[in-house]
């Protein structure tokens, strides 16, 4: 997914009356201002009232649904046969703002701000950001994501992330002897 990709598919949404705010690695490069990697997908937190509307605009242009392992009402993919991934992630809160249904997302965590190519975006929020990147097994992806925050917004790295600050160190200490 490219960053006009995404533009184009918030726009969408946009003017379809729908409120979407970007997770994953989009996310993070919104929080960022800037674009620090490639993205295979576009990951949207939204919710679970618009899938529907979500699904016939798609649907409309082609995409189907991409079944995974993890697929169920509240947490799916569609794809194209361009190879654009929407990585949909649905929920619905109570009036206090609790999670009634869907992903648990906590209510504070869908309310940052970032840009894609300089347009304004909701995107998950640095702090839950950090912290979502935590409890399954981590890659190189989620370090580099973390890292960047961190150093952005003045987080400490978590300590889940030490093996990879370990190696990283350990090859530039390798670069610079060589």
């Amino acid at each position: 997914m490219t960053a006009n990709d995404v533009i184009e598919f918030l726009k969408l949404l946009n003017d379809s009356g729908i409120d979407a705010c970007v997770d994953g690695g989009w996310g993070v490069d919104a929080l960022l201002g800037r674009q620090t990697r490639p993205h295979a997908d576009l990951d949207i937190a939204v919710q679970h009232k618009d899938v529907p509307q979500i699904r016939a605009l798609l649907e409309a242009r082609g995409y189907k649904d991409v079944i995974r392992d993890d697929t169920r009402d509240c947490n799916f993919v569609l794809g194209d046969d361009r190879g654009h991934l929407i990585d949909v992630h649905s929920y619905t809160f109570d009036a206090e703002g609790s999670i009634v249904f869907g992903v648990e997302y906590p209510y504070d965590s869908l309310t940052g701000t970032g840009s894609i190519n300089g347009l304004p975006i909701k995107c998950i929020t640095p702090e839950w950001m950090v912290k979502f990147h935590s409890g399954y097994k981590l890659d190189d992806n989620d370090y580099h994501d973390v890292k960047l925050l961190c150093q952005k917004f003045g987080f400490e790295l978590p300590l889940e992330y030490a093996e990879f600050e370990l190696k990283e160190n350990k090859h530039s200490s390798n670069r610079q002897s060589e």
